[in-house]
């Protein structure tokens, strides 16, 4: 081949591979389209473990896409109030929210469903439930009646059962007991003789020192120290039985989410399941901490008695009939999930509790340590 001919071809080829290149350039943008959203928690900052739910889905998204797809996050108050997170996802003010479902209960009690219900599941057995049984796709069902697309996307952990001014020690200790509690674990407690209270987070604080409510409950031990309930209410109960495993909901405008590109939709799937495995493994590293301190500083831990956790198990039951025979769709995903939870501890009690007791009773005797 002469070097003429040879130089002919190889430049004929360069040019076919620009071309290709050229070519190629619009259709991966097509294939990446430069998307931005907006995302409403329904949390302040100052509570940077729910909160940071947020931030990690907006975070995986962007670097999922190569900063293509940007999700902004703006705190409760920001865009609207924490408990309008959902009705700014229906009416497209925004895109997406982070928040739970069970502050949407007094537009259907099927939503309290989706966070907790008392004596529900607990965090592993609500993964199970959302993941590989049917609670996604039932859940969605209902969700799809309000435009709303729903993804688990956090989960706290069971929670405390709250701070008290004073002991109670029996259901009639109960009575008359002014507590900040509200949604379905309102209903249940006005059962057995409490007075439920509403009360933003930020209200709690002043009210339990002035003495407007005698008990209140939150979170957990890392979200409760940094607002000092400890120093109005020193009795700090456990468990707190209306939520053994409170999913927090991404939410997301149906319409937006069915325009996003199948590769989009995916490494938003993919972050909320991050977000969502990632806030119980930092609840699960910074609520020991938090426990031990708040005992230091005078906190009094105390366990509802059997007496209490039964009439409120009962309570719940009554008030779980009432609704059902009247909502159909939460008699069907309350079946649904009660099926599965009772398969489910029948296996757990055979091999998970007894690992679990035989090594809390060695913590208790101090028998796990590092090795010296």
């Amino acid at each position: 081949m002469d070097r003429r001919s040879f130089m002919k071809k190889v430049g004929a080829g360069g040019v076919g591979a620009a071309a290709a290149t050229a070519l190629a350039a619009p259709a991966i943008a097509q294939e990446n389209p430069k998307i931005t959203w907006r995302l409403t928690s329904s949390f302040p900052k100052s509570l940077d473990t729910i909160y940071g739910g947020a931030e990690d889905v907006a975070n995986h998204v962007g670097a999922a896409t190569g900063g293509n797809f940007e999700i902004q996050c703006y705190a409760a108050g920001e865009i609207v109030p924490g408990l309008q997170a959902l009705d700014a996802v229906q009416d497209g003010t925004v895109e997406a929210a982070h928040t739970c479902s069970y502050y949407f209960w007094g537009k259907d009690p099927t939503f309290a469903i989706g966070t907790a219900i008392p004596f529900g599941l607990n965090a592993r057995l609500s993964n199970a439930w959302f993941y590989q049984g049917n609670g996604n796709t039932l859940m969605n069902e209902f969700f799809d009646g309000y435009g709303v697309y729903g993804l688990p996307a956090g989960n706290t952990g069971a929670q405390m059962g709250g701070w008290f001014s004073k002991e109670v020690n029996t259901v009639d200790d109960l009575k008359g007991l002014k507590m900040r509690i509200a949604g379905i674990a309102g209903k249940v407690m006005e059962k057995v003789g409490v007075v439920p209270q509403q009360l933003a987070g930020g209200d709690i604080y002043p009210a339990l020192e002035k003495g407007t409510i005698d008990a209140a409950e939150f979170v957990g031990p890392y979200d409760d120290q940094k607002l000092g309930f400890y120093k109005v209410a020193k009795y700090y109960y456990y468990p707190g039985w209306w939520e053994g495993g409170p999913v927090i909901h991404a939410f997301f405008n149906k319409q937006k989410y069915q325009e996003l590109p199948k590769h989009y939709q995916a490494a938003l799937d993919d972050a909320c399941a991050f977000a969502n495995t990632n806030m119980m493994a930092k609840y699960d590293v910074k609520n020991p901490v938090a426990i031990r301190e708040l005992i230091a500083d005078g906190a009094q831990m105390k366990g509802f008695s059997t007496d209490i956790m039964q009439a409120c198990y009962n309570a719940a039951m009554e008030v779980y009939a009432e609704i059902g025979a009247e909502n159909p769709t939460f008699k069907k995903i309350y079946n649904d999930q009660t099926v599965y939870k009772n398969d489910a501890y029948g296996w757990l009690k055979t091999c998970e509790f007894r690992y679990d007791q035989f090594m809390m009773a060695a913590q208790n005797a101090g028998q796990i340590k590092p090795l010296s």
